[in-house]
């Protein structure tokens, strides 16, 4: 019994290695730099530039983002989510208790709902291109100061 219950755990693993494997690595990991002549900020303004860095991290994905405002201020945040539809906080955001909840929809495309206290402030929808040089996020919702966003940010891999 001990036997045919170690099997199954050793062919349950492999199994699932080998799906991890077949789907290959996130096309998104990597450096991202902002195009501001292709991306388009409604309300605006558009900030001065931004930078992503995704990373994998075991099952789940790290992204770093670096934005310097409009005025010249600059921002970091981090986040760490996993593509599995639970909520997932922000690290170090200051805008208060927001939460993302990410689903997978191809190897290429993510959806994601933001959520500020309970509620559903921002949907977004993440695409790299086929060969892998572009990522384009497609915000829409309602800002902090009650503003409409409808927001598609090109970002060019470096």
């Amino acid at each position: 019994m001990k036997r045919r219950l170690a099997l199954g755990v050793v062919f349950s693993v492999t199994v699932l290695s080998l799906i991890t494997a077949a789907q290959g690595p996130d096309p998104v990991i990597g450096n991202w730099q902002l195009n501001l002549a292709k991306s388009k900020f409604v309300p605006g303004p558009a900030p001065k530039s931004e930078t992503r860095v995704y990373t994998g991290k075991g099952v789940r994905t790290m992204c770093t983002v670096r934005t310097t405002d409009a005025d010249g201020k600059p921002f970091e945040g981090v986040s760490t989510y996993a593509a599995d539809g639970k909520d997932y906080a922000f690290n170090d955001y200051p805008n208060g208790d927001w939460m993302q909840s990410v689903t997978q929809v191809d190897p290429y495309t993510i959806t994601a709902t933001i959520k500020e206290s309970g509620k559903v402030v921002e949907n977004v929808k993440r695409v790299i291109s086929k060969d892998g040089k572009t990522l384009t996020i497609t915000t829409t919702g309602t800002n902090t100061k009650g503003q409409k966003i409808d927001e598609v940010r090109v970002y060019d891999r470096r």
